[in-house]
């Protein structure tokens, strides 16, 4: 095994910490170093793995500082923006339609259509009114008047 620099560790400790696997690292770090390293070398950078016991405390603060920030800040992640998806569906089907692909470029509409409504989040809006929309009223009822109108409902169901 090869002596990593201290470039190549730290960005084996980010990318595990960016819950990359071992093999797309080792693929990474070819890519970007132009360097070998076997899957062992990156288990030794994983705090928490057997084989990264020895792990100096540097790494293992770097680790969770990486961990914390990717968990946190989704605002890096273009995928993770409303507007960069609708930008995306947009120019999806605008290649769709001059494909004339017209299935496909409805099915986008529609995607598109539910992204603005919210219909991937649990943050749809609902409106709940009352009578001629207007406030919903909620009653409190005394224990008799409860049980009055449990005895006329059982008595309406009887017919």
């Amino acid at each position: 095994m090869a002596a990593l620099s201290t470039e190549v560790k730290a960005f084996i400790v980010q990318s595990l910490a960016c819950f990359e696997p071992p093999t797309k690292v080792i693929e990474q770090v070819k890519a970007e170093f132009d360097v070998v390293v076997s899957r062992q070398q990156v288990s030794q950078y994983s705090p928490g793995n057997a084989m990264a016991e020895k792990l100096s405390q540097k790494w293992v603060d770097l680790f969770n500082a990486t961990r914390t920030r990717f968990q946190t800040e989704i605002s890096d992640i273009p995928i993770a923006n409303k507007a960069y998806r609708l930008r995306v569906l947009d120019r999806m089907a605008t290649n769709a339609e001059k494909m004339k692909n017209f299935g496909m470029t409805s099915q986008l509409i529609e995607q598109a259509a539910k992204e603005m409504g919210d219909a991937y989040t649990n943050r749809q809006k609902v409106e709940h009114t009352g009578k001629d929309g207007g406030p919903i009223e909620s009653a409190t009822l005394t224990k008799d008047e409860y049980k009055k109108a449990r005895r006329e409902m059982l008595e309406d169901d009887d017919c």
